[in-house]
């Protein structure tokens, strides 16, 4: 049992899902007042709205991961990233977000919110820029976390 507890915690997977949920819920609360109605929502509702889009961004995470690791066919592949690896993880990233943020702002997704005028604009999208600084920045210091957290345990 023991053994299998620490093969999950040293997964590649496990870490990147662990440090994107550190990363990503901090860079999340710091952008809130860039959204509508976070300044004046209880706190309690912007925690869970921030919680909420953390578990969107971990997914996203995990998905830009799995990705790169399949097309080199291997999940350790953050322990010797070059940089044809680490462009593919953050656009897949930076792409997946894109999308997301461009259908949410046009009321096309399953949830939707607002920026306010304080947001910077992705020009020509409409999408806000700090979502999209967010993976350019999350990702290469996830992948260095993660990097430094298995780098003596690969499995």
């Amino acid at each position: 049992m023991a053994a299998t507890w620490h093969a999950v915690i040293t997964s590649p997977e496990a870490n990147v899902a662990i440090f994107a949920l550190l990363l990503d819920f901090s860079w999340n609360i710091l952008q809130a007042p860039l959204y509508a109605d976070m300044a004046s929502s209880p706190h309690a509702d912007v925690t869970v709205a921030c919680l909420q889009a953390t578990l969107g961004d971990m997914v996203i995470m995990l998905t830009s991961h799995a990705m790169v690791a399949t097309g080199w066919r291997d999940r350790c592949w953050m322990l010797t990233a070059n940089g044809t690896q680490l462009a593919l993880f953050i656009a897949i990233g930076v792409l997946l977000t894109v999308l997301i943020e461009w259908l949410v702002v046009r009321r096309l997704w399953v949830s939707n919110w607002s920026y306010l005028p304080a947001m910077p604009l992705l020009p020509g999208t409409g999408v806000g820029l700090a979502p999209v600084l967010q993976w350019f920045t999350l990702q290469l210091l996830t992948g260095w976390f993660v990097w430094r957290q298995t780098a003596g345990s690969t499995t």
